[in-house]
């Protein structure tokens, strides 16, 4: 809840509610993640009038009305949909402020103004993969359990998941079991708060997740202790999944993944010994080449002890941004509508294509946002290239892998619209910059992680020329030919709920009336008030109803350390900030618990052998850059690892990281590649280059220097 000033319409206190999952607590960022709506430029500056390019690329952003900024923007898609084609544009939408509806409306309008199914966000670049393994496996991309229940399990394997970084609320579910008498696993490449309380911490090596996983699976069914019931009554394809975990015993697997294999046997037994057994994942199991083959391994151990279809059991794939999983399920995704409904389903295209008005709606899967380099720098035929990006609350130029090659396809693409809140990085690229409201400024609906549609309401009237996203997209849509027409946000969310089985009963009375409402929620009347947990009595949402066994053998990671570059860096989370930092950036408490040029976590031997201390600049790089940052050593890592997170401009890990794609999702490999870190002799010289870099960047975001007191 906030209290605002009313006589200066700006935020001066909040303070957390009774919720279905936060319990009457908030995290850090709930706490103090609200100051950038005040606007103080500390980072960067708010965006209050529309901008273009009126002389093309390289000449000044100008402000303009937004008549003339809705004209200039509708006129150029028009133009490159008309000369290369529908498909040569793409849309990024936004997982972070903006809530599900006008989501909902930006992937239909790439769809049925455009013309193209090349629609995607940010959950390509961490839980896509989340979505596509389980899909394969259990039929839902979602948390099987809901939050609460996390406390009540008798088991939590806690893999590739930092909560206490990532999500405070949840990792005080897990607290609360370990009080209840849970016994947690917590597998990890470094000591995370997690693996402090938990039973078992197997500290692995990066990047053998899926080796792991196979072997809790060889122990289970070499000891006889998997579910056979369950498994003949609800799954198929067990015979080809035992073929292949029986090659991974664990003397093979410690081996690889440098772990004691009478460690993972123990971990297999306790697993296998609950029926109230919950895996948890985070990115530190998805952002790998092999991401999609882990997540359905993580699945199938789950299928394998029979931990499905009950309280406080299941699969948790948890979301990384406020709206991850709502943006996912309104079909901000190159394959899917809206409700996860094909876009290869003939009748599904027919039914949308009805509703919205059009005689058809395209049949091919798009392309995902994380293969636009692919498409513009390594793409020769111009009729094949992407000639238009409509990023929508995205900062791909922070946020992807290897941002030179990035930073190259921005700067390639013929037309660039950025709809935003802040000046980023990205917006340096943008030939068209529409000023939008953000959370707090305006109404809609969120999905938290566990499925629980929840309102966000306005609290402060936005300031500036800025438009509701939903507003700004309906004026493009308009404006290229295909009227769209809303009084408020609640009409799109009707329109959508209409259309979506799984969420039809999720109306607004009721998320007001409940507070929250989990799909699957079928019905409208007061009886359905959504479902805590899915699968129940083990029937998936599969097709026929029937789980389905998946693996694949282990193969290490695609670049891996050598001679040149002798170490592993990994990205990690930073609690005090928030996606790439333009918000947390711009809150005066979050940022001074950390700033530039961020950390580098270095094992004391790798210190010593460098010969830096804690706190000291260093140079990290790759074969693709190298970047500042200060040495944080620490026994939280092993040897020959290094890990960075991804918020900071000049300490940029995403200049060093590789954007080797898993195969199915095309999620980047983050969590590794082949790094090495320099001493640097001058430190004054250094800290002077951080300050001037960090000066200069924020002026080029709008930042007076002089007006503006640090």
């Amino acid at each position: 809840m906030f209290k605002t000033g009313t006589e200066t319409n700006k935020i001066i206190e909040v303070f957390p509610v009774q919720g279905r999952t936060n319990d009457d607590k908030a995290c850090l960022k709930g706490w103090y993640g609200w100051d950038f709506l005040n606007d103080p430029q500390i980072l960067t500056r708010r965006i209050r009038e529309p901008m273009i390019r009126k002389n093309g690329k390289g000449s000044p952003l100008e402000v303009v009305s937004w008549d003339e900024a809705i004209k200039f923007v509708a006129d150029n898609l028009l133009k490159i949909k008309e000369t290369w084609g529908l498909d040569s544009i793409i849309g990024a939408a936004s997982a972070r402020g903006p809530g599900n509806e006008p989501n909902y409306l930006t992937q239909k309008f790439m769809r049925a103004c455009v013309g193209t199914n090349n629609i995607d966000h940010c959950a390509r670049i961490c839980h896509a993969t989340s979505v596509a393994g389980s899909r394969q496996t259990i039929g839902e991309g979602a948390m099987s359990l809901s939050i609460p229940e996390i406390e009540d399990a008798e088991v939590i394997f806690n893999i590739g998941y930092n909560a206490a970084a990532s999500h405070p609320v949840v990792a005080r579910r897990i607290v609360q079991a370990k009080e209840k008498g849970a016994f947690i696993i917590c597998a990890d490449p470094r000591v995370t708060e997690t693996s402090r309380i938990a039973a078992i911490h197997l500290q692995l090596k990066g990047g053998t997740n899926l080796a792991l996983a196979n072997a809790m699976a060889n122990v289970i069914i070499t000891e006889g202790l998997e579910d056979k019931e369950f498994i003949k009554a609800h799954t198929k394809d067990f015979e080809a999944y035992k073929e292949i975990v029986l090659d991974y015993p664990p003397e093979k697997v410690a081996a690889i993944a440098d772990l004691d294999p009478e460690a993972i046997r123990k971990a297999a037994r306790k697993y296998a010994g609950s029926k109230h057994s919950v895996i948890l994942w985070g990115m530190g199991v998805t952002q790998f080449s092999q991401g999609v083959d882990v997540v359905k391994s993580l699945c199938s151990l789950a299928m394998l002890t029979g931990n499905f279809g009950r309280p406080s059991t299941g699969a948790g794939p948890v979301r990384g941004q406020n709206n991850v999983q709502g943006t996912c399920e309104m079909g901000v995704l190159p394959d899917v509508f809206p409700g996860y409904q094909s876009v290869t389903d003939p009748k599904i295209r027919e039914k949308f294509a009805k509703a919205w008005g059009v005689n058809s709606l395209p049949a091919e899967v798009g392309l995902q946002l994380t293969r636009v380099p692919e498409k513009v720098v390594h793409e020769k035929d111009l009729a094949k290239r992407i000639h238009a990006y409509y990023i929508f609350g995205e900062d791909p130029a922070q946020s992807d892998p290897d941002l030179a090659e990035l930073r190259e396809s921005l700067a390639q693409i013929d037309f660039v619209v950025c709809q935003e809140i802040f000046m980023n990085k990205t917006t340096q690229y943008a030939d068209a910059i529409l000023p939008a409201t953000s959370w707090g400024e305006h109404e809609g609906v969120y999905t938290s992680s566990d499925r629980g549609f929840q309102r966000i309401r306005k609290v402060i009237e936005p300031e500036g020329n800025l438009k509701d996203d939903w507003e700004i997209i309906s004026l493009v849509s308009t404006a290229m030919g295909y009227p769209m027409s809303y009084r408020n946000t609640e009409e799109i969310w009707t329109e959508m709920i209409d259309l979506c089985p799984k969420f039809t009963g999720a109306t607004y009375e009721k998320i007001e009336r409940q507070g929250s409402v989990q799909w699957p929620c079928f019905n409208k009347g007061p009886a359905d008030k959504g479902s805590m947990y899915l699968h129940k009595d083990g029937y998936f949402a599969t097709p026929d109803g029937i789980g389905i066994f998946k693996t694949a053998h282990y193969h290490s990671p695609i670049e891996v350390e050598n001679k040149d570059y002798p170490l592993t860096l990994g990205t990690v989370r930073e609690v005090g900030h928030y996606s790439a930092r333009t918000m947390t950036g711009n809150c005066r408490t979050l940022r001074n618990l950390e700033d530039e040029p961020g950390w580098v976590e270095m094992a004391p031997e790798d210190c010593a052998a460098l010969g830096v201390s804690d706190g000291e600049l260093v140079k990290v790089s790759s074969k693709r850059g190298q970047v500042i940052s200060r040495c944080k050593k620490t026994e939280r890592v092993k040897k020959g690892a290094i890990y960075m997170t991804y918020q900071w401009w000049i300490g940029a890990c995403n200049e060093l990281t590789i954007s080797t794609l898993d195969p199915v999702s095309r999620t980047p490999e983050y969590k590794y590649c082949a790094a090495k870190v320099e001493r640097i002799p001058n430190q004054a010289r250094a800290w002077k280059e951080v300050a001037n870099s960090y000066l200069a960047i924020k002026e080029k975001m709008g930042i007076d220097q002089k007006a503006v007191s640090q």
